[in-house]
């Protein structure tokens, strides 16, 4: 059975480590259960970004759509924060590497709706992801990826990342629109 667990940094997020089974022919991994996920919606998409060692994509978040990643192939370094007005983890920033060759190599994420949300290419890297909404441009909100607020520990040592055009023009946190701040589910935020 697969060690699910709240993360006691940011509320809502879920860590998976997933039961390996192994034998002589290779592995097999089961990466994704929506019953690990109470409260979860039906994951109606699923993504997959190459990337290639030093990029970083990020900060991204949706008010209207969560997130479960996995890395099938290199290392990444996530840089989670959340923007949830009346969260009571609001203003918290969590960094985890997932990928690689060690224990964390199969782990799996799920990033709740209005978690801002990023990573680092620590090499080249394939992260696979599933979402529960559609692609949707209007609920495609970003926070600058350097703002000291958030106060993240991308693992490049120092290098200066490569980043998309869109992701150089994200706001600092202090500067996104009231009307785009999420809120958490609670709603006692706002």
């Amino acid at each position: 059975m697969a060690d699910v667990r709240a993360s006691v940094e940011i509320d809502g997020v879920v860590v998976v480590d997933p039961v390996v089974h192994v034998d002589d022919r290779g592995s097999f991994v089961e990466t994704w259960r929506r019953e690990w996920i109470p409260g979860c919606g039906e994951m109606v998409q699923a993504n997959r970004a190459e990337r290639s060692a030093g990029s970083l994509v990020g900060l991204h978040y949706h008010r209207f759509q969560a997130d479960y990643w996995t890395v099938s192939s290199g290392r990444i370094r996530v840089v989670l924060h959340d923007l949830r007005a009346g969260s009571p983890t609001d203003g918290a920033t969590l960094c985890m590497d997932l990928g690689g060759a060690g224990p964390d190599r199969h782990r799996g994420l799920y990033i709740p709706r209005g978690v801002a949300h990023g990573f680092a290419a620590l090499t080249d890297a394939t992260v696979a992801y599933l979402v529960d909404g559609t692609y949707d441009p209007a609920d495609e909100l970003g926070v600058a990826w350097d703002d000291p607020a958030v106060g993240a520990d991308w693992g490049l040592d120092g290098r200066r990342p490569v980043l998309s055009a869109r992701d150089e023009a994200n706001p600092r946190r202090a500067d996104l629109p009231a009307d785009l701040v999420p809120v958490h589910p609670s709603g006692t935020g706002g």
